[in-house]
């Protein structure tokens, strides 16, 4: 309970604020964090809870659950995490399918669960049983053409509300066919419920630091259940995503995933009890002769991302400078209809992308019915049917060829205007599609070259007549991550990812090189990846880690206030009134003030944030008696002398940060940068022999470095 405060006739005043109130310490929307200051704050709480954990057993008990709170936060995110995510893939593989037919006996069951339940089905005929009816049969009897996630805050982004309608219209959107994917939205799934299970713990819902180290832990186990592979989970959220990644977190991450992982596999979804989503099994090596169109395939990713970040890019610009932003419902229907019409005429746009990854990954046995493996056999070949040598291309692999080949161009540029639309849209399956399709072409092309010409000197000796030289499906592969890593431009993460995703360790080698060339290509023409790039045409703050500051500026250069402009806005010590200071913050849109001995001295000694002045004012105007618009309020430990008919003054000393990070005016930029990358500041103060000069915060860092690098400072919209 807070009590009012009383003036005796010695002067001592009980300090207003020796109680919480409720959002202190909180943020308003759209502001970045001060991770120091979380971290500070958090410090503080886990020293009280040991100080009294000795005082009695209960808060033994309770420093223990406090201790043991990360890691049951953990648990539920990778439970609720793999649970949705098994209930997501299975509601998209039904409504795939229900878009063709439907299963007479059993309406829920998908065509592959529906033909495998079936008595009457054989291995041969697999995909066919009298079971599942087309809709063209069902209705017409004849076959006929037929037609979904570095300290902001952005309120409600990751609300329960949130979950609930990504999770529905996650399986809307993937089973409609769009060039999207579900695994970037599943990242934003699982770090939904990182927030609702942080929200349920104090030591997380009060300190936005620490909710930040959950949501990293999230944002892997989202990419473990999106892709089967829980280490890649961890990689992704470590180099992508997280600005702050201790090893608490690291380990956390890694558990979180396991869980996450163990409760898909529990579901199985994919009906094959294998985790993974694009299983392999290859029968032949690769050989170093097909390092150069590995290479190629990784040239040919890094083009493609710079073409789809530019090109989206300026397609997004263009729709949120352009009345076509104030109709996205339109935007969707037209984007979806186009889709639909040119889609389903080419086989390999008419499925969906997963299954076509899939079946591009496929090596071709003796039992496929794909197109891709028609090959003119030997009819008296007699070798086992895992080790089919090359053969001749058949008339179905030529059709095959110029069906991709369409198919390629269209996935292009279709998923430029796809992604970025109001819809949960994923970019992950798109690009492994562009690039499997692509490594596919090249496959079958080396292939037939070696077939052919097996005795060129390149072929001469590791592809002997007969023999089972080349693996159209690894260069789909290969070039599914070369692509992928050209628009993200991910590295380690990738590579692991796609082994887990394919389960093809042995094939880590031409994955490596093919990231590593896709990023050095589209580096080569920006730095930024598609992310980075929508987070600087959003305006948001994100000082990335990557980039480089090499001008020899000055903290000088770049503090406020500069020459012409009006004095910095700072509070004194003890002799503002409530009055002055509610002005202050009416007439200003400042995050916080300096806090000055007096106008006169300018000597520094701390820094109060503006939504707690607000929150400080408000609660002591409605809950302590004598607080007046000519209150005096003061900072220090003792009350200023007033007059004995002055109005009770309002201690503040509680909120006011007496440590705040300061440099001299002439600092290099270059440790200024340095100094808010790896601190997290939100700000800091510029002084000179302990007198306060101006103040940097992270939007002048950012517009600073946007002016050195030639673009346009005020892009940079937000604090």
């Amino acid at each position: 309970m807070v009590h009012a405060g009383v003036m005796s006739g010695s002067g001592n005043l009980m300090d207003f604020l020796d109680e919480p109130f409720p959002d202190v310490g909180t943020y308003e929307d759209f502001h970045t964090i001060d991770w120091l200051r979380e971290k500070s704050r958090d410090t503080d709480r886990h020293r009280k809870i040991t100080s009294k954990s000795k005082e009695s057993v209960w808060e033994f008990i309770k420093s223990l659950l406090d201790a043991w709170s990360g890691w049951v936060v953990m648990l539920l995110i990778g439970l609720l995490a793999g649970t949705l995510a098994g209930v997501i893939d299975l509601a998209v593989d039904w409504m795939t399918d229900l878009k063709e037919g439907v299963c007479l006996s059993a309406f829920w069951y998908s065509h592959e669960q529906c033909c495998w339940t079936s008595n009457e089905t054989t291995f041969e005929d697999r995909d066919k049983c009298p079971l599942w009816q087309k809709w063209s049969e069902l209705l017409v009897n004849q076959s006929e053409i037929k037609t979904i996630l570095s300290g902001f805050i952005i309120r409600g982004y990751l609300g329960k509300w949130t979950l609930l309608i990504k999770t529905v219209t996650l399986v809307l959107v993937v089973s409609s066919g769009l060039s999207l994917g579900k695994e970037g939205p599943l990242v934003h799934v699982a770090c939904c419920c990182g927030n609702f299970f942080s929200s349920l713990f104090s030591k997380y819902s009060k300190n936005e630091g620490k909710r930040r180290e959950v949501l990293s832990a999230a944002a892997a186990a989202g990419v473990s259940v999106a892709f089967g592979a829980p280490i890649g989970g961890v990689l992704f959220s470590l180099e992508e995503v997280s600005y702050y990644f201790p090893l608490k977190t690291l380990w956390r991450s890694f558990f979180a995933a396991l869980v996450a992982a163990f409760t898909l596999r529990s579901i199985n979804p994919f009906g094959n009890s294998r985790l993974v989503l694009f299983y392999v099994e290859y029968h032949t090596p690769w050989y170093m002769a097909e390092l150069f169109p590995f290479i190629l395939l990784g040239v040919f990713g890094g083009l493609w991302g710079t073409l789809f970040t530019r090109c989206n890019i300026a397609w997004c610009r263009r729709r949120k400078t352009t009345r076509l932003g104030k109709y996205p419902v339109l935007e969707v229907i037209v984007v979806t209809a186009i889709t639909a019409i040119i889609a389903y005429p080419n086989p390999y746009t008419r499925q969906s992308t997963s299954e076509l990854i899939s079946e591009l990954f496929n090596d071709c046995g003796a039992l496929e019915s794909s197109q891709l493996c028609d090959y003119i056999n030997d009819p008296n070949m007699t070798r086992p049917v895992d080790d089919i040598p090359d053969r001749p291309a058949g008339v179905g692999v030529y059709t095959a060829m110029w069906q991709l080949a369409l198919a390629l161009i269209f996935k292009i540029v279709i998923t430029i205007f796809t992604f970025g639309m109001k819809i949960p849209s994923g970019l992950f399956i798109p690009s492994m599609a562009v690039g499997a399709m692509a490594g596919r072409m090249v496959g079958i092309g080396v292939e037939q070259l070696a077939y052919h010409h097996h005795d060129w000197i390149i072929f001469r000796n590791w592809c002997r007549p007969g023999a089972d030289c080349v693996t159209p499906g690894l260069y789909a592969m290969v070039g599914a991550a070369a692509c992928l890593g050209g628009v993200t431009r991910m590295t380690v993460s990738l590579v692991v990812i796609m082994f887990e995703l394919t389960g093809g360790l042995e094939y880590i080698v031409p994955l490596m090189a093919a990231a590593v060339t896709s990023k050095w290509v589209a580096d080569a023409f920006g730095k930024e990846g598609i992310y980075e790039a929508h987070i600087h045409l959003n305006g948001y703050p994100f000082l990335d880690v990557k980039d480089e500051f090499t001008h020899r500026t000055l903290a000088t250069d770049v503090m406020r206030p500069r020459r012409g402009e009006p004095p910095l806005s700072v509070l004194t010590q003890d002799s503002m009134t409530v009055e002055d200071v509610e002005t202050l913050i009416k007439e200003t849109d400042y995050n916080g003030f300096p806090v000055v001995v007096s106008r006169d001295s300018e000597r520094l000694i701390g820094f109060a944030q503006r939504r707690e002045l607000i929150l400080a004012i408000k609660n002591a105007r409605q809950r302590q008696e004598g607080i007046v618009s000519n209150s005096i309020m003061y900072f220090t430990e003792e009350p200023p002398e007033l007059p004995a008919n002055s109005p009770h003054p309002l201690k503040l000393r509680r909120i006011l940060n007496l440590s705040p990070f300061t440099v001299t005016d002439h600092t290099p930029m270059e440790t200024v940068v340095d100094i808010f990358r790896k601190l997290g500041l939100r700000q800091c103060l510029v002084t000179r022999s302990g007198r306060l000069l101006g103040i940097i915060t992270k939007k002048d860092v950012l517009r600073h470095m946007a002016q050195m690098a030639n673009q346009d400072p005020e892009s940079i919209m937000f604090n």
